[in-house]
């Protein structure tokens, strides 16, 4: 109820956004008519095809777009010939012959002729609809990640169906004060027809902006006013556990963790939970605790192979304490997480805690095997790993972020969870107490505040992150900044703005590029990203050719080397390698964050960048 409702809020803010733009002019081409048979049924037809499209979008694939982009060819001719209609009586006067007949039949057998003209109006809904594209902001991003994740269903729907409402009643309400300004204007008739064709001008502009990509590409970057703060603001206040934390940071299997990693799109970031019951002072053994039952641990099958172990069983478990540990090895906020994971596997294994880290993935490459053998190997994880590629454990758990823990007691049921970095000290006390109530003592004295990270799993810097995750493949791509806009699985040629153009958090593509639903391949060089940031580190999911051949690249910080502020995986000049599938440290600031502008030129074709994460 909480997610419809931010859906609903999110929607009615597309208003001030300048992707919405280009629907006006079809909106206010309808004012002269009752509004109850003309804009009313044409905002309606436009919510419900927007929501029924992205929802296969979202959960279909790339035949899903370019599906979609046949019908935004149909529906461009069709507002193309209703700008033209605008223009001239004439071509008015002839499209207006079917539905005058179809009014007459109606109004013959009682039901009124204005409904051929609320039809008419549905039709154009149906054509605008197809059409719209709003900008992506936090919001949306939550509910496309969720849909990417859950696939197919009703609860998605209806959710993009409110946000769509939302959209639609912030227009109504436009169009609606509006009418006025536009009934005195018609009252001369030179001025109601220089009107009315003023309009078919408009129209015809809004096809030709629509048309170009421009709605999505230059409008958003002329914008003086983002939704997206705004947004943010709503699920700050709203908080929602239904998508991703960041599809990174505790997000679902295609986003972050903070819950479908990331968002969302764009996806954003939510802390982890606290643990509800009593709480033991350190080293102590804790009296009778109020801890919930959440349910019972859930079978471990489905897992195509274990690392560290045999293959567990919630049975062969019994007697021990349990941590599950949801994760895949390219989620930033999942690699931050590791230091005290290790660190408790090492200082309690003895006393009866068993960690089970079961890696669910998010893009197609963490789902093979030797990918998740070498990840784990490279990042020195001692503790029982299972590969959850066809996200069966996860799907048993009823999962929805990255990272995700689930604390079981020596019995097999679930007595709390978190979601997200963070907590740390709440989830090791947590630990004590199952332990204590399974009656292992003299435990040694507790270790996360001790604990620090040191290179890509460093803590972030909280206080100083205004950048979400961003995705480069289409299905979750936001606040794209080049021309054209992004070409479904096509190889185009890409223009970036320049570092002047760019606003916070845009970002984009130079040279020829094919964008997939998942990533971005470069088809020839030169080709570069950039990126406008606000955070102390930045970071880059990259892969290397299909043969596996490195590739080099240089990166840059404002148009110079990055010196001292540069990552792990590059040298004060810039350069760096990209020689397997994994997130990569491309920037960490050593003195005061501030926004840069990053670029990352890459000297050799055909690789394959995924997502931004920032810390």
């Amino acid at each position: 109820m909480i997610l419809a409702l931010l859906a609903f809020l999110g929607g009615t803010l597309t208003i001030i956004s300048p992707c919405t733009l280009p629907v006006l002019p079809f909106v206010f081409g309808k004012t002269d008519r009752p509004f109850a048979r003309s804009t009313l049924p044409l905002l309606v037809g436009m919510a419900l095809t927007f929501s029924g499209v992205a929802t296969l979008a979202a959960v279909g694939g790339g035949w899903a777009v370019r599906l979609n982009s046949v019908g935004r060819v149909l529906a461009l001719a069709l507002l193309a010939l209703f700008g033209v209609a605008l223009l001239s009586k004439g071509v008015a006067e002839w499209l207006a012959r079917p539905a005058v007949a179809l009014g007459n039949r109606l109004s013959q057998s009682g039901r009124g002729g204005g409904a051929a003209d609320a039809m008419q109006s549905v039709l154009l809904g149906v054509a605008t609809g197809l059409l719209w594209a709003p900008c992506a902001g936090p919001i949306l991003g939550l509910i496309l990640t969720g849909a990417a994740i859950h696939g197919p269903n009703a609860g998605t729907t209806l959710l993009l169906l409110a946000y769509a409402l939302g959209a639609a009643l912030s227009i109504a309400v436009v169009t609606l004060a509006g009418r006025g300004v536009y009934a005195a204007l018609r009252r001369s008739l030179v001025i109601g027809e220089a009107l009315r064709r003023g309009l078919g001008v408009l129209v015809l502009a809004a096809v030709l902006v629509i048309g170009l990509g421009w709605d999505t590409g230059i409008l958003t970057r002329l914008s003086v006013g983002s939704t997206t703060r705004l947004e943010q603001a709503l699920v700050t206040t709203f908080p929602t556990n239904s998508t991703a934390a960041t599809p990174s940071a505790a997000a679902t299997p295609s986003a972050a963790a903070t819950s479908p990693r990331g968002s969302a799109p764009a996806m954003m970031m939510m802390s982890a939970s606290a643990h509800s019951g009593a709480s033991a002072a350190p080293g102590a053994t804790p009296a009778a605790p109020a801890l919930p039952i959440e349910g019972q641990l859930p079978p471990l099958t489905g897992a195509i192979a274990w690392i560290n172990s045999p293959p567990l069983t919630p049975e062969a478990l019994r007697g021990k304490v349990v941590l599950i540990d949801f994760w895949t090895y390219s989620c930033i906020n999942c690699l931050r997480t590791l230091p005290y994971l290790e660190a408790w596997y090492q200082r309690y294994h003895d006393h009866g805690l068993v960690i089970i880290g079961v890696h669910s993935p998010e893009f197609a490459f963490e789902k093979e095997p030797a990918n998740v053998r070498r990840a784990v190997r490279n990042l020195g994880i001692d503790y029982p790993v299972a590969i959850d590629s066809n996200l069966a454990i996860w799907q048993a758990f009823d999962n929805d972020y990255w990272p995700a823990d689930y604390f079981a007691d020596s019995m097999g049921r679930i007595r709390g969870h978190a979601f997200g970095e963070g907590g740390y000290s709440a989830s090791e006390q947590l630990l004590r107490q199952l332990l204590a109530l399974a009656g292992y003592q003299d435990l040694p004295p507790p270790v996360s505040s001790d604990i620090q990270g040191a290179g890509i799993e460093a803590a972030p810097d909280q206080a100083d992150i205004e950048s979400p995750e961003t995705y480069i493949g289409y299905r979750r791509a936001s606040n794209f900044a080049s021309t054209p806009a992004i070409v479904p699985d096509k190889p185009a040629d890409y223009h970036a703005p320049s570092m002047l153009q760019l606003q916070l958090n845009q970002w984009g593509l130079s040279g020829h590029w094919n964008v997939g639903g998942q990533a971005a391949v470069l088809q020839s060089v030169p080709g570069a990203i950039v990126f406008e940031f606000h955070a102390r580190d930045l970071h880059l999911v990259l892969g290397p050719a299909a043969d596996g051949q490195p590739i080099r690249f240089r990166v840059l910080l404002d148009g110079r080397a990055p010196g001292q502020d540069h990552g792990t995986d590059t040298d004060s000049q810039g350069y760096g390698v990209v020689h397997e599938q994994r997130l990569y440290q491309l920037i960490r600031q050593s003195g005061e964050v501030g926004s840069h502008t990053f670029s990352i030129e890459f000297l050799a074709p055909e690789v394959h960048a995924y997502s931004f994460t920032f810390g």
